[in-house]
């Protein structure tokens, strides 16, 4: 039998649009106010969203209960199985000293916090953003902050920062082909248009972040460093997004802009030498930053040896996320399991879609081309390089997933949370609620954006559930709608950092746990600022910049 989603059970979208909300709502109050452990919040927010779907929304129990399991399957797989594998490899390094060698290393490009701020948790993210996505550069970067001794919510709350402008284009575009393949864009037309949002906030992220971790004085000590950091990433993420297409935009910005900033460095160092490891202003985690050390100075041998681990990792994380080699390993092992009394009997229905459309629950075990197995591997080969014996290596995998256990129940949790506000209509709601805003839409339906990636924690599934709504809403208003396809990921992109998996990521990979709803408060008004920024700037391309909607051929 199949069951229809119903976008206004109670006759009043007031009503109906607060009750679609209230599971999100008690999970944020959960986490951010009443300071409740990450999956006990994570718990009640599913409880209340269960009550929602099935009471007010009428969705079947069975129905209901199958949505939040095919979701929690989604957070073992692929993102709980990165978050444990990249934390397996920082475990493995840190044991054998390897780690301390390469926090050397980086203390030795620059002493100065925030120039490795912009170094790590900008530049080697937007990397590892543009190679995996999926949690696994706030993973990196975070690990590595902690590591040199930044403070844990500095480490967690300005990697989440960091990660923001890349993401559109992250796990070698994945999210703009999703948003083109699904729902009918062009592909080239639409990331062109991404590619003319996102620069500019390319360049002003670097800035808001040393202003977030050092006040405006501080920012502007290094805003020459800063500038080349942040126009050396705009730039070629502009050329590559408009002239060649999206996979490979925030690799070739990153590499780019890491070697820009290395070579600036050569020639310009700031007047003074921010060693402070915490967050200016009030800082509750400030008690654990590490006091700087002075620099040691290590052999050619040794800094091949601790930096051979982090090599390896980025050449796997590249490979594995080549099209082509996912297509190969899923060829060898990729069982598909519909799932049984889920997969096509709920059905999405007019104005969400032009003709009622059937939603599919498949879930694909791609084991061998998750991402998180290329992590796995390169930490297992990273361990022989290190001659860590077979016994240590497996014992160090189970002693990190009993370290990380409590996160990976809040990953399947918060997954499970917003896959059943997907297929119970609950999220398209809130949506409507946003397209329901006339001449003001182009800011509202940014937002629409940047709410879908805090609900799901992904940019690629924002863009699956509102990219169909944005089209129409826009061809409704007669705006283009390629604009408002690519608003849709360039807002998503600020929801990347508060969204509660990516939040789970960052405590787990700073050790800080039992502190989301610290992070959380944190990054909140970083996220709503530049994400209404975004929706500003969308809404001049709409009604002042018009030339900027012409298509490049």
């Amino acid at each position: 039998m199949v069951w229809q989603q119903i976008y206004d059970p109670l006759g009043n979208m007031v009503i109906s649009t607060a009750l679609a909300a209230l599971p999100v709502v008690v999970m944020l109050a959960a986490l951010g106010f009443f300071h409740i452990k990450a999956h006990i919040a994570a718990g009640m927010g599913l409880i209340t969203a269960l009550l929602v779907a099935v009471f007010v929304y009428g969705m079947p129990g069975d129905m209901a209960g199958r949505a939040a399991l095919f979701g929690g399957f989604t957070g073992l797989l692929p993102i709980g199985w990165i978050v444990l594998n990249i934390i397996f490899l920082h475990q493995l390094t840190e044991q054998n000293g390897s780690f301390a060698v390469l926090q050397d290393s980086l203390s030795g490009i620059t002493e100065d916090r925030r120039i490795q701020l912009l170094l790590i948790a900008f530049c080697f993210g937007a990397f590892f953003e543009g190679a995996a996505g999926f949690g696994t550069p706030v993973a990196v970067t975070a690990a590595i902050l902690i590591g040199l001794g930044f403070s844990p919510l500095a480490a967690s709350g300005l990697s989440l920062i960091a990660n923001t402008a890349p993401v559109a284009f992250g796990a070698l575009g994945t999210p703009v082909i999703t948003l083109a393949k699904v729902h009918g864009y062009d592909l080239m037309e639409v990331t062109a248009m991404i590619g003319r949002q996102l620069p500019f906030f390319s360049l002003l992220v670097p800035f808001w972040l040393i202003w977030a971790f050092a006040g405006r004085k501080g920012m502007m000590e290094i805003w020459p460093a800063i500038l080349v950091t942040g126009v050396s990433f705009a730039i070629p993420q502009f050329l590559v997004s408009n002239f060649i297409g999206p996979e490979l935009v925030d690799i070739i910005a990153a590499i780019v802009s890491m070697v820009c900033l290395v070579a600036f460095l050569r020639v310009w160092k700031p007047k003074t030498v921010w060693t402070s490891p915490s967050l200016r202003g009030h800082d509750p985690s400030a008690a654990e930053a590490k006091p700087p050390q002075p620099v040691k100075r290590h052999s050619t041998q040794a800094l091949v040896a601790a930096w051979t681990p982090w090599v390896i990792l980025s050449v796997f994380v590249f490979i594995w996320g080549l099209p082509s080699v996912k297509a190969w390993l899923n060829g060898i092992f990729a069982p598909a399991f519909p799932m049984a009394g889920l997969h096509n009997l709920i059905e999405k229905v007019p104005p969400v879609v032009p003709a009622p459309h059937k939603e599919a629950a498949v879930y694909t075990l791609n084991l061998l081309s998750a991402t998180g197995t290329g992590i796995l591997l390169s930490a297992v080969v990273s361990a022989l390089v290190m001659k860590y014996n077979p016994v240590a290596i497996v014992t160090t995998f189970f002693r990190t997933f009993w370290l990380v256990r409590y996160s990976l129940l809040t990953i399947v949790l918060m997954l499970a949370l917003g896959t059943l506000t997907r297929y119970s209509g609950t999220d398209t709601t809130l949506g409507l609620a946003f397209a329901n805003t006339g001449v003001l839409y182009p800011f509202f339906g940014t937002l629409m954006g940047w709410i879908g990636v805090a609900l799901t924690g992904s940019d690629t599934a924002s863009n699956v559930l509102f990219g169909g709504m944005q089209k129409v809403a826009a061809e409704q208003l007669g705006l283009s709608a390629n604009l408002m396809g690519a608003a849709n990921s360039s807002g998503g992109v600020m929801g990347k950092m508060i969204d509660a998996q990516s939040i789970v990521v960052a405590s787990t990979a700073t050790r800080w746990f039992d502190h989301e709803g610290d992070i959380l408060r944190y990054v909140f008004f970083h996220s709503i600022a530049l994400a209404c920024l975004v929706g500003l700037y969308v809404t001049m391309q709409a009604y002042v910049w018009p030339f900027s909607l012409m298509v490049v051929h």
